[in-house]
């Protein structure tokens, strides 16, 4: 799987807050690479990666499922039926990931405090707006 880099903007040309999303460890210095400003310690998510990676393994199931259903004409229903299903897991991974977050890099930018925790409160809140507009 390759990945690609985030819109500096949420959709609806609302700048991000993608400094604040760098890292919930390590800040990257002034005019470094994108590369830089990776996070270089654990996420909030570390500790049940597996358990994650194997929930969306099964989503992923899910939309295959998804292409089964239309490749042999089932009922559009009972298709429907299955994207909802689709939908409401990766809500319910998005939720999980969103919890962990805010127990780990938001918890963690609070004890240092300053503007690192608005900065952190920020980014959770645009996370919470992206996901209520799904």
């Amino acid at each position: 799987m390759t990945t690609t880099e985030a819109p500096l903007t949420s959709g609806d040309d609302t700048p991000s807050v993608a400094g604040a999303a760098a890292s919930c460890h390590a800040e990257a210095p002034a005019g470094a690479g994108p590369e830089a400003a990776q996070p270089s310690g654990p996420h909030g998510y570390s500790k049940q990666k597996d358990q994650h990676l194997k929930r969306l393994r099964r989503i992923e199931g899910q939309i295959r499922g998804l292409q089964r259903m239309v490749e042999e004409d089932v009922y559009c229903i009972d298709i429907l039926t299955q994207v909802s299903a689709s939908t409401k897991a990766l809500q319910s991974f998005a939720l999980q990931l969103l919890q962990e977050h805010l127990r780990h890099c938001v918890a963690q930018a609070a004890v240092k405090g300053g503007d690192e925790i608005d900065a952190k409160v920020a980014e959770a809140s645009a996370a919470i707006a992206r996901l209520l507009r799904t």
